[in-house]
């Protein structure tokens, strides 16, 4: 018996939404705390991702993979369409649904916690070349990272590696690394540090699929056999239902 699809598409909305929640909620506390230093309310906005996403993979990734991430979703289905492996069209389909849904629910649900208005749309306003090319660097860093594991059989690594490829891109690149579609919708429904204006929503997912395709191209080069370990991205998740001993 294959593990359902609606387990593996509940455990993609809950990461994608305690992913998000860490995001949005550090960064309320990071302008409660340090309200005049930006610098350090980025710090301490990128060191509770880092730490949030490692540890939500290492929660959801045996159930679902932990993908949380519609390009990372989508390039697994691309990539193993034709060896039969990864995703299906109905598991991407159920996937970014629930992963866009999921990152909306953790911007609420920081919200809540810090009692706030449950949405507030954003006002920070994020466009130009600049941060669209820092988007794409991001994204496809992350997704040749997450593919470049798998093949070589280093999963285990991923929940450190992810969270680290973000943690540090947060400050390498111009745009603090959003690198995923559902968390940039996410965003867009709170105004606070971590928000993006639902105007710059679309310059910024349009970066983050070239970055997919870019890192499709990059795959093709380096690791041309990337389709035949797509059902471990990002962690290999149980692919028969069994009982412990």
């Amino acid at each position: 018996m294959t593990l359902a699809l609606p387990r593996r598409a509940t455990a993609e909305f809950s990461g994608t939404a305690l992913l998000v929640a860490a995001v949005v909620g550090s960064g309320i506390a990071a302008t409660t705390l340090s309200p005049t230093d930006v610098g350090l309310q980025l710090l301490e906005n990128a060191i509770a991702t880092a730490l949030a996403l490692g540890t939500l993979i290492l929660i959801f990734g045996p159930v679902s993979g932990a993908h949380f991430n519609p390009v990372v979703s989508a390039v697994d289905w691309w990539l193993g369409r034709r060896a039969g492996t990864g995703l299906g069209a109905r598991d991407l389909a159920a996937y970014v649904v629930a992963q866009v849904s999921g990152a909306i629910a953790g911007a609420v649900l920081a919200h809540l916690m810090f009692d706030l208005p449950a949405v507030s749309w954003s006002r920070t306003g994020r466009d130009g070349g600049h941060l669209w090319s820092a988007e794409v660097v991001a994204t496809a860093g992350l997704v040749v990272l997450v593919f470049a594991l798998a093949r070589s059989g280093r999963t285990s690594a991923a929940p450190a590696a992810v969270g680290a490829w973000i943690g540090a891109a947060y400050w390498f690149t111009s745009s603090t690394s959003f690198a995923n579609p559902a968390v940039t919708v996410g965003r867009a429904f709170t105004d606070t540090f971590a928000g993006i204006a639902p105007t710059s929503v679309p310059g910024f997912v349009a970066a983050q699929l070239v970055g997919g395709l870019l890192a499709v191209a990059v795959l093709a080069a380096w690791y041309p056999h990337a389709a035949d370990t797509a059902d471990d991205v990002v962690v290999p998740h149980l692919t028969r239902e069994t009982t412990p001993r």
